[in-house]
């Protein structure tokens, strides 16, 4: 009889989140050795049988990225050659995301080339978190079923019962409009826009405020990742300036890389509020920073892909 039961692995880049998943899928962990040979090789040993099993891989491909996506890659090359049934790269983070498009001469698309390598390396489904560009499902040439983590933030932002006539969504640039009506569809209250202007690729400055006022209102500011902070600390600002009461930053992914942590400290940011989907290590915690976890959700997912069912109602 053909063993096509449910295993979760996990690699050495998020394994609590990958510990939280197996518990909501009443399950432990798959055994695996994940160790580095003298020279920094990355070595993989499956301490158990997976032939013809359902094979859920979770390993974010967050920093340090090139590390862990060459991880990611040589587990799936196990895993192939163990013959495995079918194998699901979980990814709560795509790395490399963010190169989606030549948008100058002479640049690659490293999006479209890490689909390729997960590929090629034996991945035949992905489940991915909050890609940081839509289109990046496109770029694989195997099923992705794309979450996103505005379930979990709704459910908090709910939770605060903020009064609807006192909350604005900002949408820190005009790049993330529909994120933020998207979210405000879901939470209620009013919209605004940080007109950002970017003056290099890793520093941005904040112009002028489109729409409702923000004096003595409640401000919710929403991303998909924070990167080095200066689009969220910015819109704090502007927010702040405008009269805003308090101000609140939800994102997915805390990537939180260079000079992030200072300008959160030094950001008129009533909480900042993440999920899981990165862990955050001691040295960029901070007292105003709450994390939600995304384990019942990518579970839910997991199981439904198992089952064959459609993860679609999860957003319904």
């Amino acid at each position: 009889m053909k063993n096509n039961t449910i295993k979760v692995f996990s690699g050495r880049a998020n394994l609590p989140l990958a510990e939280k998943i197996a518990f909501h899928l009443n399950d432990t962990l798959g055994k695996i050795t994940l160790n580095n040979f003298p020279d920094g090789e990355i070595s993989v040993r499956i301490d158990e049988d997976v032939r013809g099993r359902d094979i859920f891989l979770l390993q974010p491909t967050s920093p340090p990225v090139n590390e862990n996506l060459m991880e990611l890659l040589i587990m799936l090359d196990c895993f192939k050659r163990a013959s495995a049934s079918r194998i699901t790269a979980v990814l709560p983070y795509y790395g490399y995301a963010r190169q989606d498009r030549k948008d100058v001469g002479r640049v690659p698309i490293t999006a479209k080339m890490v689909a390729d390598l997960l590929s090629s390396a034996g991945c035949n489904r992905v489940l991915a978190l909050d890609l940081h560009a839509a289109q990046v499902q496109g770029f694989f040439d195997i099923p992705v079923d794309h979450l996103h983590a505005s379930p979990v933030i709704c459910d908090f932002v709910r939770g605060l019962n903020i009064p609807s006539e006192e909350l604005v969504v900002l949408s820190p640039d005009e790049g993330s409009i529909k994120k933020a009506l998207m979210y405000q569809k879901k939470i209620g209250g009013n919209i605004a826009i940080v007109d950002k202007r970017r003056s290099s690729a890793t520093e941005t400055q904040q112009a002028n405020l489109i729409g409702c006022s923000l004096k003595d209102k409640v401000i919710f500011i929403f991303d998909d990742m924070i990167s080095t902070a200066g689009t969220v600390v910015g819109a704090a600002h502007v927010a702040k300036l405008n009269g805003a009461k308090e101000v609140y930053v939800c994102a997915t992914h805390a990537v939180l890389c260079g000079p992030a942590i200072e300008r959160l400290k030094g950001a008129p940011i009533k909480d900042i509020i993440l999920t899981d989907s990165i862990p955050l290590p001691p040295d960029k915690q901070l007292p105003n920073i709450r994390i939600l976890s995304v384990a019942p959700l990518l579970a839910d997912a997991i199981r439904r892909i198992h089952l064959n069912e459609s993860v679609s109602k999860l957003f319904e």
